[in-house]
């Protein structure tokens, strides 16, 4: 298959456009967030996770004390209906603007909340959790949920033109809503009474039916909007794993951000005339869904380029239907947003097998490399690369190299990409691939051990195949990086990555009835080692810094969390922190703190030291909200939080006082709330 070149310069591709005169130009782009204010999920358009607020710095850290707590609807939602799915974890990031926070919850309500008290102004209920509309009338209520990860969401968009403000919000039942920020009160000037229904003006029809056949069940949203000036451009969340060919496409769409028309599409799997469709046969571009964008999305004001991570096409493991380097799967792509045509594009990871998806918004960032100020964009990824780019053309800041990769298909009818992108610099952040050299080593017995398990399936660098044995993968499908992303300081041209490293096991078996594919994955296991320890040696959480402004390096990085110090075998040893594989969200500030948020660990499949003693339970060893000096790593302040803060921290001044707000609990264990932080 032709490997396709990646664009360099500013000509487009072809797209569908459905209406482009009328968004020529922005009619008013929205700035970062106004001083004191957190009107984007990331803190600005440019996803940099950074607050010039100083009140509280590493002086004072120590002092923070509980401002507020706001409890979730969802609480009272479960209450009274025991036979509802329990919600998934917290995940919405507040946003922050004129003294009110906005925010949804996992049953998919959105809340207006007093920013100095943290009372209750309004709530708009959309009813997800009542019933999917679109599901038959003897559906059971306990199964009734949104697709891929259930009663999830991680928050909503702010707009306004001076005179009115808007809060949108997209749906797991296919709906992007416009509400009165006021009141809370669907716009009627915006399409159909306040509602866009999303499962209309894809590319290819949805229609009802069983999993796997355009269904509309597989079809909904879990991420803000992006606001980009007057337009709204909006992905999607899709079941991704076992489900047909023709499961939804992820088409990326520009909407009117005042009456809710559908201005553009571009389409992440292309159509057989467009750019890309030459990555595809031509009969597997027709049927294969997905390649969404289900993480956060960037925006450039100035450029008003939309920047995508794209996520993999169907079926994320097994490639034997579709030969090629799929594009636009696993890709970074900038879209004009006056049009919706591709402006540039770079895949991360060709002909995807491993569930690679660019799983953050990537940065935007101005640096300064050999003397020359650039503006950037930077994409972390699972497997531990930090991709730079000029941002205006694609060109990469460092060279990327095409280096082989083991090509020998495990499976029937696979097709391997002979080669993958790997960064030459920065250096990867995390330990990639599972060989001899990887295993933990504490004790000779420990490592004798963890090689009996290594050569109980197949292994080897990364980007070995999945196979009907087992393959050992590191990173696996949760990363490396994941949703949480990295955080910019633009005043020192720092980047801060949190990660985790585990070991997955891709084990592929036959289809089951329901699908098309000739093989799926058959389970979803983590690589134990021995003894109930990882199989790899630590840090098993940690942050790196990524000097962007010194050349792409590594300035310092540390294990984040004890990790499995204390377990029997290792505790004689006293060893340091081990770091523990957490996800976790950062929030740098100007002052000279990083704020890491900490959420559940990845599955409850983890060693007991992830879980202690109720670890057949899924009861979580304590989390904890950290302030660390931005210098060094040094933990300056920790607070142990009530439950998993699996959201993006927040922050904003509100009548004299900078407040930090952090998403805390989740699923039916841990009680769903905001935590609201602030000096005495």
């Amino acid at each position: 298959m032709h490997r396709l070149k990646q664009l360099r310069g500013r000509s487009a591709g072809i797209t569908s456009i459905l209406l482009v005169a009328s968004c020529a130009a922005p009619a008013s782009i929205q700035p970062a967030s106004a001083e004191g204010e957190w009107l984007h999920h990331g803190g600005d358009p440019g996803s940099r996770k950074y607050s010039s607020l100083d009140q509280i710095n590493r002086n004072n850290v120590n002092d923070l004390r509980i401002a507020w707590r706001w409890e979730s609807p969802d609480t009272a939602i479960r209450a009274a209906n025991p036979a509802l799915r329990p919600p998934f974890l917290h995940e919405a990031t507040p946003i922050m603007t004129d003294g009110v926070l906005y925010t949804s919850t996992s049953y998919h309500l959105v809340a207006a909340i007093d920013a100095a008290t943290g009372q209750t102004l309004w709530t708009y209920d959309p009813g997800v959790w009542k019933r999917n509309a679109l599901r038959g009338p003897d559906e059971d209520p306990a199964s009734q949920a949104p697709p891929n990860w259930a009663f999830a969401h991680r928050g909503v968009a702010y707009w306004s033109d001076g005179r009115i403000q808007r809060v949108y919000m997209g749906t797991g039942d296919g709906r992007l809503i416009s509400l009165d920020a006021k009141t809370g009160r669907p716009d009627p000037e915006f399409g159909d009474a306040g509602i866009v229904d999303l499962t209309q003006g894809l590319s290819r029809p949805l229609v009802r039916g069983t999993v796997g056949r355009d269904n509309r069940l597989a079809y909904g949203v879990s991420s803000p909007p992006m606001v980009c000036g007057d337009v709204l451009v909006v992905g999607s969340n899709l079941v991704d794993a076992l489900i047909g060919f023709d499961g939804p496409p992820g088409d990326v769409r520009g909407y009117d951000a005042r009456t809710g028309e559908q201005l553009w599409r571009f389409n992440t799997v292309p159509q057989p005339a467009e750019h890309g469709a030459d990555t595809w046969p031509l009969d597997a571009l027709e049927i294969h869904g997905n390649a969404n964008v289900w993480t956060l999305m960037s925006y450039d004001p100035e450029l008003n380029y939309v920047y995508l991570p794209v996520s993999g096409t169907t079926n994320d493991y097994y490639g034997g239907h579709r030969p090629g380097d799929n594009l636009f799967s696993q890709s970074l792509v900038a879209v004009d947003v006056a049009t919706g045509r591709r402006v540039w594009h770079y895949q991360l990871t060709h002909h995807g097998l491993w569930d690679y998806d660019p799983p953050a918004a990537p940065v935007l960032a101005h640096i300064e490399v050999n003397g020359r100020q650039i503006k950037a964009v930077a994409q972390v990824t699972k497997q531990g690369f930090t991709f730079v780019f000029d941002r205006e053309t694609g060109e990469p800041v460092w060279p990327i190299e095409e280096r082989g990769v083991p090509t020998a298909p495990t499976v029937e009818g696979e097709m391997l990409s002979p080669t993958q992108p790997f960064p030459t610099v920065p250096e990867a952040f995390e330990r990639q691939g599972v060989t001899p050299g990887n295993l933990i080593d504490f004790t000779p017995e420990l490592r004798q051990e963890a090689l009996t398990i290594l050569q109980q399936h197949n292994h080897g660098p990364l980007y070995s195949p999945p196979s009907l044995e087992g393959t050992l993968i590191m990173p696996g499908r949760i990363g490396g990086a994941n949703w949480g992303g990295a955080a910019f300081d633009p005043e020192t041209g720092i980047l801060y990555v949190p990660s985790l490293s585990k070991v997955d096991i891709y084990r592929l078996g036959t289809a089951a009835s329901s699908t098309d594919f000739r093989l799926v994955r058959e389970e979803y296991a983590w690589g134990s080692g021995p003894q109930g320890l990882p199989l790899t040696k630590p840090p098993y959480g940690r942050l790196t810094a990524i000097g962007l402004n010194e050349q792409g390096r590594h300035l310092w990085m540390v294990p984040v969390g004890e990790g499995p110090r204390h377990h029997p075998t290792l505790q004689p040893l006293e060893l340091p922190d081990l770091g523990s594989p957490r996800f976790r969200f950062p929030l740098v500030t100007e002052n000279g703190l990083l704020f890491l948020s900490e959420g559940r660990a990845p599955g409850r499949e983890s060693a007991w030291w992830e879980y202690g003693s109720e670890a057949s339970t899924g009861e979580l060893e304590e989390t904890r909200l950290r302030a660390l000096d931005k210098d060094n790593g040094t933990v300056l302040w920790e607070f142990e939080l009530p439950g998993p803060a699996s959201a993006q921290p927040m922050t904003y001044m509100q009548d004299g006082r900078q407040h930090l707000v952090i998403a805390v609990g989740g699923m039916g264990v841990w009680k769903q709330e905001l935590i609201a932080f602030a000096l005495p």
